[in-house]
């Protein structure tokens, strides 16, 4: 039989042809996922230029590192009491060790609670007033911490200045990363830590003298007393500090100048969150710290436990001075690393995140040979290489996540890592310290959370480093399309699009949808989308509306960033309105019900709303005559009618309507597009999905064609009826050959 009978070999030709395609498409869009979008001679302070550290902190100037620095250090200094102190605070109320664990540890994960107000607060208005009230907030509940009562008061004391102390994550990261160039951050963050550290470790002795000299079974209470008062003087401090551009030093590498939104868009914490969680080196960080964190944060208690009562050291300055020699080490190694991490990360930003994860594995050795050690001299020096690696590693991993994250949201990066971090890992980790603590001893703990958990974080952060490339280039996407609308914008000559979408890429879970997707839509323009089934029609809606955050790209309406802003501020601020497909309207309620319901957005007044209800009536006077009948009882048309009427009522600024006909009678589709009509003679912009070609070409302007999630056509309706294949596609659901 001929080639052209239909034969089985030909159908099987033909599928395996069809099969071939698929795949070859399917691998084109993960190889699109997957590749370096930039030369690293463009990724942000990759192959720049050297600079020392003199310099950097020159341009930035010294105020804000000293005050933030002061800041940070009497935090740490604050932080270590409860652990030096943690057996004289247990016989005064009478508690457990693992109680005393417990309320040590969960204290630093308190940060979490505030962080993430203050890292979403820091990303929206300006910081440093977030850090002098914090830090007032800070100095006052450390003096509470010493008028506990009860280990009750003092949980909920350490409760508030957790909260109060979270800014020095999200807040005077954000400010350091703005504030200095890229080139010195890692040596910055270093002597931040450094000095951080240092106090830190003198904290121990500082505390436990302070507690001496005060005297009594009460005397810890002074340490918290006293420290009080230098946080106070250094949060007033922290109001002289000038406020920084937001990433204005990626701007000058990338762009070569600096461009500032005049008009920056809320950012939503829920957006902000998604789009972050979205970014793969974040992801594995972030993961890798929750793991960390299960055996880190109560080591600090679990040592002094240890030296307590395995190794005798039941003098409280004694005990302190061994646990600072332990770090003392790593503190004139964190300049030297943070050099080296300039270095390696100008030459290869991968290595650098890398080093970082190799850093963290030695923990798992050291970990477990101090705490079977019987001398005290012994504990101390085994105590040495893990506080060196560790320290440095930590110091190290802020650079990276300020480097990946977008400018926009480097306070709420910071705050979900501190999430993760301290919450799940702390906070996690706190608890099963406190369980396992009574059930096996302060050795048997340390050995089943800390090793596992170095193990994990270290290997974790190692792979994470093959992702840094691809997330810096979308970093640098993201710039440059900001600088491209901002002189679209100021330039002229050039009309701003009334909506826009900029290389967006969407997914559900593992599933993307979306790639490279873009779309302008202009002032009074109707645009129809169309496309098979599972083209992704409906899902750019959902990111044009808010209701998706992309994991790449930028959303625009009328040239304003708006890919952070929560759906319901788009709807009520800045008019995008959805038609959903399906079910628009609430079946229970009257038509005046659900019409009054919709005024509640918009209206100020009963008067208001009456208006708004008698403007959308004259375009549907088949629902005047029925505004008393339950909506369920309407025809299928009727209850589209209402539904069209619901989201007209605010007079959106862009109209997306999904699925205008799907379903209804032709001749209540021409009634639906007599209304379209009517609207784009009021010069109303719209949006609409379509399956049905006949009513996209008898509406639109212009159509855009979706297969698999990406563009295949755009340009006048008209011309798509030249292109068969997508015609066919259209009508039969099927690629055309």
């Amino acid at each position: 039989m001929g080639a052209d009978d239909g034969s089985p070999g030909d159908a099987a030709a033909l599928t395996a042809t069809v099969l071939a395609g698929e795949d070859a498409r399917d691998a084109a869009q993960a190889r699109a996922r997957d590749q370096v979008n930039f030369p690293d001679d463009l990724l942000p302070g990759v192959n720049a230029a050297p600079i020392s550290l003199r310099d950097g902190v020159k341009r930035g100037g010294m105020m804000m590192f000293v005050v933030l620095t002061l800041l940070n250090s009497l935090d740490e200094l604050e932080g270590a009491a409860i652990f030096t102190l943690a057996p004289e605070i247990r016989a005064t109320f009478g508690i457990s060790k693992g109680a005393i664990v417990f309320i040590g540890t969960a204290s630093a994960a308190f940060f979490v609670l505030g962080a993430v107000p203050l890292g979403w607060l820091s990303d929206r208005v300006k910081r440093v007033p977030i850090v002098g009230f914090s830090g007032l907030f800070f100095g006052f509940f450390v003096f509470l911490s010493g008028l506990a009562t009860s280990a009750f008061m003092l949980f909920w004391t350490r409760f508030g200045t957790g909260i109060a102390k979270a800014s020095t994550i999200p807040v005077h990261g954000s400010l350091l990363a703005d504030n200095y160039p890229i080139g010195v951050r890692a040596r910055m963050s270093a002597l931040n830590d450094m000095i951080g550290h240092g106090l830190a470790l003198a904290s121990p002795v500082l505390v436990g003298a302070i507690a001496t000299i005060a005297g009594g079974p009460e005397g810890w209470r002074w340490a918290w007393f006293i420290l009080g008062i230098p946080v106070s003087i250094a949060a007033i401090g922290a109001f002289f500090i000038k406020e920084p551009p937001r990433g204005q030093f990626e701007k000058a590498h990338v762009l070569g100048e600096l461009i500032e939104d005049e008009n920056p868009a809320p950012i939503s914490m829920e957006a902000a969150f998604a789009r972050i969680k979205r970014i793969r080196t974040i992801r594995t960080v972030l993961v890798a710290f929750c793991a960390l964190g299960f055996g880190l944060f109560s080591q600090s208690v679990l040592a002094t436990l240890y030296l307590d009562e395995t190794l005798g050291v039941t003098d409280v300055i004694e005990r302190g001075l061994l646990l600072t020699l332990s770090g003392v080490a790593a503190l004139p190694l964190l300049p030297l690393v943070g050099a080296y991490f300039d270095r390696v990360y100008r030459a290869n930003p991968a290595r650098a995140l890398a080093l970082v994860g190799a850093l963290i594995l030695p923990s798992a050795l050291f970990t477990p040979l101090q705490y079977s050690t019987h001398s005290r001299a012994v504990f101390v020096v085994l105590g040495v290489p893990q506080a060196v690696l560790t320290i440095c590693a930590f110091a190290m991993v802020r650079p990276v996540l300020q480097a990946v994250i977008p400018y926009r949201l480097r306070g709420m990066g910071a705050a979900l890592s501190t999430m993760y971090i301290f919450f799940i890992g702390g906070f996690g980790g706190g608890i099963a310290s406190g369980f396992l603590t009574d059930a096996i001893g302060v050795r048997g703990t340390v050995i089943v959370l800390g090793v596992p958990s170095a193990i994990i974080g270290g290997l974790l952060l190692m792979n994470g480093a093959r992702f840094i490339r691809h997330d810096l280039s979308l970093v640098v996407e993201e710039l440059l399309e900001e600088q491209e609308e901002y002189h679209k914008r100021h330039d002229g000559g050039v009309a701003v699009p009334a909506l826009q979408l900029a290389n967006v890429d969407f997914s559900y879970g593992p599933v993307q949808v979306l790639f490279g997707v873009n779309l302008e839509v202009q002032k009074g323009e109707t645009v129809a989308l169309l496309g098979t089934n599972g083209a992704g029609k409906s899902t750019m809606l959902r990111v044009i509306s808010g209701l998706g955050v992309p994991e790449r790209g930028v959303v625009r309406l009328n040239g304003q960033n708006i890919t952070y802003v929560a759906p319901e501020a788009r709807a009520r601020r800045l008019g995008i309105m959805t038609l959903p497909g399906g079910q628009g309207v609430f079946p229970a309620l009257t038509v005046q019900q659900n019409l009054t319901i919709s005024t509640r957005i918009s209206a100020a007044s009963r008067g208001e709303a009456a208006e708004c209800i008698a403007r959308v009536l004259e375009l549907f006077p088949e629902l005047a005559d029925r505004r008393g009948q339950v909506a369920g009882n309407l025809s299928g048309g009727q209850r589209q009618m209402l539904a069209l009427a619901r989201v007209l009522i605010h007079e959106p600024e862009v109209l997306l309507i999904d699925e205008l006909s799907l379903g209804l009678a032709p001749v209540v589709v021409q009634r639906l597009l007599e209304v379209v009509e009517s609207l784009k003679a009021r010069g109303q912009t719209m949006v609409i999905v379509e399956q049905s070609l006949n009513v996209a070409l008898a509406i639109a302007d212009r159509a855009i064609f979706l297969e698999k999630g990406e563009v295949r056509f755009e340009g006048p309706a008209a011309d798509l009826l030249e292109r068969d294949d997508l015609v066919r596609a259209v009508f039969f659901g099927t690629e055309g050959g």
